[in-house]
């Protein structure tokens, strides 16, 4: 009768551990599963010290699928947020994932999982969530690598939506970029969007870059404004590459106070004249 009983009593607390982690799904979205965790806890805490190694590796379990719910669920969002995203670009595209990116050029390059295979090309424009990305500057068969905005060697072509002031944005290795003004008065303010301009030679306009941090009209040679970038470029995981041909020639404003032959040419997006 002991026997039986204990039989059915340890049946019993397994039972009721694989319902805790069925049931934690509901919650886990909403708290990334540590108030089960720890509930989990709580009520193995007792029973730790002298659990049988079967009984440990079984509660490793139902700890492994209370993560891989975590992990599926935040993995569902991200799918909902790139279909959201595809659903509402005016670009033709496909969709990549990053596969790499080095320590040392967080801010400077990322690679893609796709290549030449997918008709991927050098020159090729690259979105996500949030707007502009970079370009795709070196292909692979199954493989492209992306100059990131935030690169210091990046230059794009941008205007503030709300007043259509132009200028040129360039990349300084962190989440936000600098826009120099064409005009030495621009009709600009903090919370104006920026979006890349007809003057950009390597990307179509009206794409998203950031809103405006903060300006310094008194800056020399040409006033500036701190863009704080709309796209997650730390965090970032997937995205989507357009096809698109750079145009051969744009006839481009100059900064104040530079001229073609310093090569300081706003809109070329890096390239020298």
């Amino acid at each position: 009768m002991f026997a039986l009983r204990r039989w059915w009593t340890r049946h019993a607390l397994k039972a009721g551990m694989v319902t805790l982690a069925i049931s934690s799904a509901w919650l886990m979205r909403a708290n990334e599963g540590a108030v089960i965790y720890e509930t989990y806890h709580w009520l193995t805490r007792p029973l730790q010290p002298g659990m049988s190694r079967e009984q440990q590796f079984e509660n490793s379990y139902i700890l492994e699928l209370q993560q891989r719910i975590v992990e599926l669920e935040n993995q569902n969002r991200s799918l909902q947020t790139l279909n959201d995203y595809e659903a509402a670009t005016l670009l033709e595209g496909v969709r990549a994932t990053v596969i790499g990116r080095g320590a040392d050029h967080w801010w400077q390059h990322i690679v893609l999982n796709r290549g030449s295979r997918d008709d991927v090309a050098t020159g090729h424009v690259v979105t996500g969530p949030g707007g502009l990305i970079g370009r795709v500057v070196a292909v692979s068969p199954s493989t492209s690598r992306v100059l990131l905005i935030s690169d210091p060697t990046s230059r794009v072509g941008a205007k503030v939506s709300r007043s259509r002031a132009m200028g040129v944005v360039r990349g300084q290795s962190n989440n936000r970029v600098v826009m120099e003004f064409f005009e030495k008065l621009p009709d600009v303010k903090a919370g104006d969007v920026i979006v890349t301009s007809s003057y950009s030679r390597l990307f179509p306009q009206d794409i998203p870059i950031g809103r405006i941090e903060s300006i310094d009209l008194t800056k020399s040679p040409a006033p500036e404004a701190v863009i704080q970038l709309s796209s997650p470029l730390p965090i970032l995981e997937w995205a989507i590459i357009h096809p698109f041909e750079p145009q051969e020639t744009v006839d481009l404003p100059v900064l104040p106070g530079a001229t073609p032959e310093n090569g300081v040419i706003p809109g070329g997006d890096g390239a020298q004249p």
